[in-house]
């Protein structure tokens, strides 16, 4: 499977041939480097890592340079790589050109966080009435079943954390490749804030 650590620029709209508008997000993909292979006789199955970033060597601790070759130097991210369709050598970079004959993408990352949010936001309850006297407006309702149970019962939803969680979005079609600029436009939102790091792999179901 074709993968490659990349970062999210922001999202932007394009024309096509017939002059019809598409949103699209700008992806980034600085070469990535490959710093170790994985096979089936060695580690029971075949990969590739992947990093991205170089670390200055002050600010790497020896038992993290350790994982590297001696001519590569340490990567901020790192990114382990199944079944990897490309025959690659330690110390080879990979590029945005690897998606030019890809026609639909899937991208993880991390959702933005929106901190502790109640059920009508979080879980998109439609609230009390917002006329005088109601005194129900935005609260979650009964939870405790009664006298039976007479307790709360597990996966019930209800206020709390949102976001900041590991998300793919599945099925994103490439609209633009570009080597020059390295850069990946595929139509349609990706997770994360802006320069978030990404995952960006080859569709597993188209």
């Amino acid at each position: 499977m074709k993968g490659l650590i990349a970062k999210k620029v922001g999202m932007t709209q394009v024309f096509d041939e017939n002059g019809i508008l598409t949103p699209v997000t700008v992806i980034h993909v600085e070469p990535n480097t490959v710093v170790a292979t994985k096979t089936e006789e060695k580690c029971g199955y075949n990969a590739v890592v992947l990093g991205l970033d170089e670390l200055k060597e002050n600010k790497v601790k020896k038992v993290y340079a350790k994982q590297f070759p001696e001519d590569i130097k340490p990567k901020r991210h790192l990114k382990e790589f199944r079944d990897f369709d490309v025959d690659v050598k330690i110390g080879e970079q990979l590029g945005v050109e690897m998606f030019e004959k890809v026609g639909y993408i899937d991208v993880t990352a991390t959702s933005k966080g929106k901190g502790f949010q109640g059920v009508m936001k979080r879980w998109g309850f439609h609230g009390g009435r917002a006329t005088h006297g109601s005194k129900f407006h935005r609260e979650a309702g009964g939870t405790g079943c009664s006298t039976t149970p007479g307790h709360c019962l597990k996966n019930v939803k209800m206020p709390g954390h949102m976001g900041f969680e590991r998300v793919t979005v599945q099925n994103l079609k490439v609209v633009k490749v570009d080597p020059e600029l390295k850069v990946l436009m595929v139509r349609g939102a990706v997770p994360g804030v802006k320069d978030c790091t990404l995952i960006v792999k080859a569709a597993v179901k188209k």
